[in-house]
């Protein structure tokens, strides 16, 4: 019996993989957002746009990938958790650290910054992957903000819990 293509009801299987691209980065253990922005600095200066991408960590801190998830415009990119955290599931990474580039040279989060933060935060925190810093990039400089040092995390962490109280 010949199989009857394009049936309305037709489960069509698929495979999901992740495929492996030349190597672009260190091995070195990321313990901070300056060793984040060493690793990654030579790629995401090479944009003139919004980019937002994940380094994703084994549980010791090594690297196991950079996943670019967004490419946007001069002043905004399309951020969705699902997108983002695919490549960390994939590869099994035990964290993540989210980038993005500030085309404008200054690394100041603006409001949908702390927005996708919280946003990333809580998505990770579902499916068990420990979100460790959101470092945002000053195209063209070294100047960067991290959400980790500045205290963000701690502080939406700490307003996660009160609220689930």
């Amino acid at each position: 019996m010949g199989r009857k293509m394009g049936n309305q009801n037709e489960l069509r299987v698929v495979n999901i993989r992740l495929v492996k691209e030349p190597s672009l980065y260190s091995t070195e253990k990321i313990q901070s957002p300056e060793d984040a922005l060493n690793v990654i600095f030579d790629e995401l200066s090479t944009y003139d746009r919004e980019v937002f991408a994940m380094l994703n960590l084994k549980s010791n801190g090594q690297p196991i990938n950079f996943n670019i998830c967004s490419v946007g415009t001069l002043d905004s990119a399309l951020v969705s958790p699902r997108e983002c955290l695919k490549s960390a599931i994939l590869s099994n990474a035990s964290s993540c650290i989210c980038l993005h580039v500030h085309p404008s040279g200054s690394p100041q989060p603006s409001r949908e910054d702390y927005e996708v933060t919280r946003r990333m935060m809580q998505a990770c925190d579902i499916i068990g992957v420990r979100l460790l810093d959101h470092v945002i990039v000053g195209s063209g400089t070294r100047e960067i903000y991290s959400f980790k040092s500045e205290g963000e995390l701690d502080h939406m962490i700490s307003r996660q819990k009160a609220w689930e109280r």
